[in-house]
């Protein structure tokens, strides 16, 4: 099935043309199919005097938490879906329910990661199939037109033909014991397709899932399948008693917005506030972790950037605009507050005090000078910022202003060109794609031309880093890279927590 796209395009010549917050005009596929619910039933009976209990005992049960994730390459800045429905069957065809309640979601950020979904209780055996059932979905692509300003292209169905959508299980999902992890992860490029990010492209949504599983409750420390990085929530309680507090996470897609649990102790690395006594119902947090058996989080880093943010927005810089007014355009792709979001949002940096994500602990042992502030950041890098909140006023727009911005780890999908040493670092240097976001935005006019290597990324790795991919890197590995991205002088620089086998540009 093929659509054709509107789109979005701002000539960055313009400023004002460029800094408009409207909603992006798309075409939306408006096919309308009747669902129903999967409903299972048991029935049981007995003969003479034999209890129905003994004939069709109550089967055991397993606790099962599911986590998202996904496999991406940089095509994509987002692809958000409304997940309906997902069932497993067993290899005699009977079927039960794992989720039954819509759930938004976007895939895109947890590229190679990892986040908790829900919790169900689920009848214990082996299920051989699964079938998912998704509502609406959509994607973006950010280049630039013809006249070199920013076109951002979303494209949508409002909702997914059941044909379209595909799930598949490399090995059958066994459900024993007191809890199971079951991991539902996105292969993003073959999610999407589109003849270009242009105006009157064609092109076709077809959501394809892979669901394994994993003991969640005998994982190693550290482990992939359960750590969470960077995980934003809003506090909605604390409870001091049980060194816990609940946070409401960003909602997708219209959906509502799920609850998570999140539990500190003396470990707990604390940035931004004191303790759970200072920590005010209403507060942002990003958050690292470990996922818990019940689908909470055992914390392991808490920060809060900006105590008194009224909207918070996390997302890739657009365009930096040094000028009378300095402004910075972002792409949200997560966000939270008082406000909604709005495809591209421009933000007055004049007076916003900048951070770095104390995700990666080895940024001070860094072989350059790793910084990030109004005069280094670039286009590019993905950010978590802070704001009071939008405002207008007699008719003209008001550029809200930045009270904090936090340079944020990201993924990078790209070819490995050489390897070199520099003090206790591994230094990979990476080509990454023309799809990437730092080649495609940075000849844009009338930005300052900070990169001289735009398409090169000098990769840090080190003890620390988390190698996940499956054979050793070498010259042409094409791997995924996830870490802090600085600007140093003109070249991109990454000090790189993890590493992922990569993703091919083709579906």
């Amino acid at each position: 099935m093929d659509f054709t796209a509107n789109r979005r395009s701002a000539a960055i010549g313009s400023i004002a043309a460029l800094l408009g917050r409207g909603a992006r005009h798309v075409l939306l596929s408006t096919t309308c199919l009747a669902c129903g619910s999967l409903i299972v039933s048991c029935s049981s009976g007995g003969s003479g005097g034999v209890p129905a209990s003994s004939i069709n005992p109550t089967p055991a049960v397993t606790k099962v938490t599911v986590v998202l994730s996904s496999d991406a390459n940089d095509q994509l800045t987002n692809f958000g879906a409304v997940l309906q429905g997902i069932t497993l069957t067993n290899s005699s065809g009977k079927s039960v329910t794992l989720l039954s309640q819509s759930v938004g979601a976007e895939f895109v950020h947890v590229n190679g990661l990892v986040e908790p979904m829900m919790t169900v209780t689920l009848p214990q055996d082996t299920y051989t199939a699964a079938t998912v059932t998704v509502g609406s979905a959509d994607f973006t692509c950010i280049t630039l037109d013809s006249t070199g300003g920013v076109q951002d292209s979303e494209f949508a169905y409002g909702y997914v033909p059941t044909p379209n959508v595909s799930a598949s299980l490399p090995a059958p999902i066994t459900i024993t014991g007191d809890s199971v992890g079951i991991a539902l992860r996105m292969q993003v490029q073959r999610s999407a397709s589109y003849s270009s990010c242009a105006g009157g492209a064609t092109y076709a949504i077809t959501p394809t899932f892979i669901l394994t599983s994993f003991d969640i409750a005998n994982v190693t420390p550290g482990s992939a399948s359960t750590t969470v990085r960077s995980l934003e929530g809003a506090v909605t309680s604390v409870s001091a008693a049980s060194g816990s507090f609940e946070m409401q996470r960003p909602s997708y897609m219209s959906q509502p917005a799920t609850s998570l649990k999140v539990s500190i102790n003396s470990a707990t690395a604390l940035e931004g506030v004191s303790g759970l006594d200072a920590l005010a119902v209403g507060t942002f947090v990003n958050l690292d972790g470990a996922i818990q058996a019940d689908s909470s989080v055992q914390a392991t880093r808490v920060a809060v950037s900006d105590p008194s943010a009224v909207d918070v927005r996390r997302g890739p810089i657009l365009s930096v605009f040094r000028q009378a007014t300095p402004v910075v355009n972002i792409e949200p792709i997560q966000g939270q507050g008082k406000d909604e979001l709005a495809d591209t949002e421009p933000y007055d940096f004049s007076n916003t005090t900048f951070h770095i994500s104390g995700e990666l602990s080895n940024v001070q042992q860094l072989p350059f000078a790793a910084t990030f502030n109004a005069a280094t950041m670039v286009a590019g890098q993905n950010v978590y910022l802070s704001s009071p909140a939008f405002v207008t006023c007699c008719g003209a727009e008001f550029f809200a202003p930045a009270t904090t911005m936090t340079l944020m780890p990201q993924t990078i999908d790209g070819t490995v060109l050489s390897t070199s040493a520099s003090g206790n670092f591994t230094v990979y240097a990476v080509v990454l794609s023309d799809n990437d976001l730092f080649p495609g935005l940075a000849t844009q006019p009338g930005q300052a031309q900070l990169l001289t290597q735009p398409n090169l990324v000098q990769v840090y790795v080190d003890g620390g880093t988390r190698m996940l991919n499956s054979d050793p890197v070498a010259a042409g590995s094409t791997l995924r890279f996830y870490g802090l991205v600085f600007n140093d002088h003109g070249v991109l620089r990454m000090d790189c927590a993890q590493i992922n086998d990569g993703v091919s540009l083709t579906n």
